[in-house]
């Protein structure tokens, strides 16, 4: 995909705010909005949630609250998104995970699918992943001399959780270099960042954003990201392409999402809302402070955007028979 398309693409709402109808009821909170963020606090989830609350705060003119909802790969707080009360005071902080593979994992134990049931307000961010392994537990410093000395002898890798983009990442890089590993899903990037610094497994798949500090000082040490483009903060190391695994594309993007049953004015001040906040510069400039690059689309493509990355995420998840027994 075009990362000119979805990087800054910064664009107006269209059609919806344009009707005449929607600029004849505007809508304003009544109370505090929650943003529902379904990982623990200090993951990358978190730390974007919390950047893109306090400038919506201002346009909104109500506190913007973050509430961590973790457990069952984020499913416990899209279930609970879901359920609210569709009038714009709840607000699902999405992921390619919730959007992507989730609707295969949990929709039909829960009858939660987030690409079916949310409205997309807009983009917020994309990240890389980066696979690093552990010094100490592994030799290799290249991608060659890693897949040859994960086929001499096995291996443990963690992950963010079953099913999140995290293993995924993981998985699709098993599928194309026929390497076996053993895994283990933590609860979150924080639990497993945690764990790759105590070295109790091999190597992992982690955003720029939790692991590029840890990568800078030398206690993680990075093979590729699964971007198709180097990641802004990490220049010197190569793409999954570029270390030979031709085809391996997998970007991490954020939105806002609220219940397809919200009506369209509050649809409408929400996404003009998330629009300006996401666009003010100091937003941009906390983003990359992030290492996390700021993504816009004009709203009336949101939904083809994720409607597709679903798609491809799903696939990977059945390629790799990924399941959460």
């Amino acid at each position: 995909m075009a990362h000119t398309t979805r990087r800054l693409a910064l664009a107006g709402l269209g059609t919806l705010l344009a009707s005449p109808a929607l600029r004849a009821q505007p809508w304003q909170p009544s109370r505090p909005i929650r943003i529902i963020v379904t990982y623990p606090p200090g993951g990358v989830n978190d730390i974007v949630g919390r950047i893109i609350a306090e400038p919506l705060s201002r346009e909104l003119g109500q506190p913007v609250l973050i509430e961590n909802r973790a457990g069952a790969g984020g499913n416990i707080g899209t279930v609970a998104a879901a359920q609210a009360e569709p009038d714009g005071h709840t607000i699902l902080f999405g992921t390619t995970a919730l959007f992507g593979v989730n609707p295969l994992l949990y929709a039909a134990s829960s009858g939660v699918d987030a690409v079916r049931d949310f409205t997309s307000l807009g983009m917020i961010g994309e990240v890389a992943n980066i696979l690093s392994v552990i010094p100490g537990r592994v030799q290799a410093t290249d991608m060659a001399g890693f897949i040859a000395e994960a086929k001499r002898r096995p291996l443990i890798f963690g992950s963010v959780g079953n099913g999140s983009s995290s293993h995924l990442s993981a998985a699709l890089f098993l599928s194309m270099t026929g390497i076996e590993a053993t895994h283990v899903p933590y609860r979150g990037s924080s639990p497993l960042v945690a764990a790759m610094l105590a070295r109790e497994v091999d190597f992992g798949f982690d955003t720029t954003a939790t692991s590029t500090a840890h990568v800078r000082a030398g206690a993680l040490r990075p093979l590729a990201v699964t971007t198709t483009t180097r990641a802004t903060a990490l220049p010197d190391v190569p793409t999954m392409q570029e270390a030979g695994l031709a085809g391996y594309d997998l970007g991490i993007w954020f939105n806002l999402g609220v219940p397809r049953r919200t009506p369209a004015p509050v649809v409408a001040r929400l996404a003009e809302a998330l629009d300006r906040a996401r666009s003010a510069p100091a937003t941009h400039e906390r983003l990359r402070t992030a290492f996390v690059e700021p993504m816009a689309l004009p709203f009336a493509q949101n939904e083809a955007f994720i409607q597709a990355s679903a798609a491809r995420w799903q696939a990977i998840a059945r390629a790799a028979r990924v399941s959460i027994d």
